[in-house]
């Protein structure tokens, strides 16, 4: 069997399940813009969308997306012809498959939805300081244009969590099942001897006053900036707390500030607090883990946007998860059951709530548990990739097209 991946960033969140049919023996193929290491059983083919097409910044992301089909539907046309694939899955957000069905017809096509854009009630207007203005709006709704297109093609689709399939139209969440990546459940897993050596030396072990904060970049969709003023106000009252953030200083999902500044210096000049946080740009896999593993209080805050794997591998370790009460967050967390939730702009509640979380650590061991708990019945990547996979299997044979 010869499967074939379309993704823009190397395997994204096919790199589970490609390694899954990697190990059973498929044939895989990955089209993708941005190569990564190389790996055993996995052929990449890389390809390279152009220069833009149109000075009109309402279609420059449509311009994009039509560039990016078309390069794979060259790929896709040209091993149809000398390798062609039983079955193509892709990510549908930038373009991809835009033209897939047209490069190989017949071949069964599985869409990943991972984000459908709102102009309203979601991540654009969530904070009330940044104003949309109505350009901002039209180009946000011509942002989803290939994606609508795609979908109609497709012979199957889903999303990683309910949330993220309700901001489809209504008229197609019907055709989008859910199935998450999956958590690596035996990866993620609680150790009370867990240690976690920071950059100066220092080493962190489980029961120290640690507060967590993970992030791609440190910014304002993840809640950064509110993170940083609450471990202000926890600073003065709590000396002896440590803080480690972990995130880069690009500009994330949202807006680069108008001065140019990182997040990362703009809030320590606001807050003053560089002697009781640790910044570390990046983590390898393990040592995130470990750093979860000894976390007293780990805070997830996050607009109404994609859900992070970070908070779901943080609760698989048996850390207790302060997050934000926003709906992606809502709909893996419940409040005082096995996570604590606060709102997302108020600072002071989430101070006051990781104040508690440290000053009560033993008492949240249930909540810890649960939070384990909760992963592990909707999360664990075997049962997952079971689901992805049997998804495959029934295309291929032409059978029921819904996940089961």
């Amino acid at each position: 069997m010869h499967i074939l991946f379309v993704h823009r960033s190397g395997s994204g969140q096919f790199a589970h399940l490609i390694a899954r049919l990697v190990a059973e023996g498929a044939e895989v193929t990955l089209i993708t813009e941005r190569a990564e290491q190389e790996r055993p059983g996995l052929r990449q083919v890389i390809y390279s969308v152009g220069e833009p097409s149109t000075a009109h910044a309402t279609l420059a992301a449509t311009d994009y997306h039509v560039r990016t089909g078309e390069a794979v539907a060259a790929e896709l046309a040209r091993l149809r012809r000398h390798d062609p694939p039983d079955a193509v899955i892709g990510h549908i957000g930038w373009g991809g498959l835009l033209f897939a069905k047209d490069a190989m017809p017949g071949v069964p096509l599985i869409g990943y939805c991972e984000y459908y854009y709102n102009g309203t009630g979601s991540d654009l207007d969530f904070d009330p300081s940044s104003p949309v203005s109505d350009a901002e709006r039209r180009r946000i709704r011509m942002r989803n244009a290939a994606q609508l297109v795609t979908l109609e093609t497709l012979d199957a689709a889903y999303a990683p969590t309910r949330w993220q399939q309700l901001q489809y139209p209504r008229s197609l969440r019907s055709r989008i099942a859910i199935c998450h990546d999956g958590i690596d459940m035996t990866a993620c897993h609680p150790n009370p001897d867990a240690s976690f050596t920071l950059p100066d030396g220092r080493r962190l072990r489980r029961g120290d006053p640690v507060v967590t904060f993970a992030a791609r970049d440190l910014d304002p969709y993840r809640g950064y900036p509110q993170f940083m003023r609450a471990a202000a106000l926890v600073a003065r009252k709590r000396p002896d707390t440590i803080f480690v953030a972990v995130g880069g200083d690009g500009p994330g999902y949202g807006r680069p500030r108008p001065d140019g500044r990182p997040w990362r210096q703009a809030m320590l000049n606001e807050t003053g607090l560089d002697a009781q946080i640790v910044h570390i740009p990046w983590l390898a896999y393990e040592a995130l883990i470990r750093l979860f593993q000894v976390s007293a209080a780990h805070v997830y805050l996050s607009t109404p946007f994609v859900l992070s794997w970070s908070v779901l591998e943080a609760m698989a370790c048996g850390s207790l998860v302060i997050g934000s009460r926003t709906p992606p967050v809502q709909e893996v967390i419940t409040d005082r059951v096995n996570g604590l939730l606060v709102p997302f702009f108020d600072e002071a509640a989430l101070a006051g709530t990781i104040d508690e979380a440290l000053e009560k650590q033993a008492s949240f061991a249930g909540l810890r548990q649960a939070a384990r708990n909760s992963v592990v019945a909707k999360y664990d990547l075997q049962t997952c990739l079971d689901r992805q996979r049997g998804l495959i299997g029934r295309l291929v044979a032409q059978d029921d097209l819904l996940l089961a």
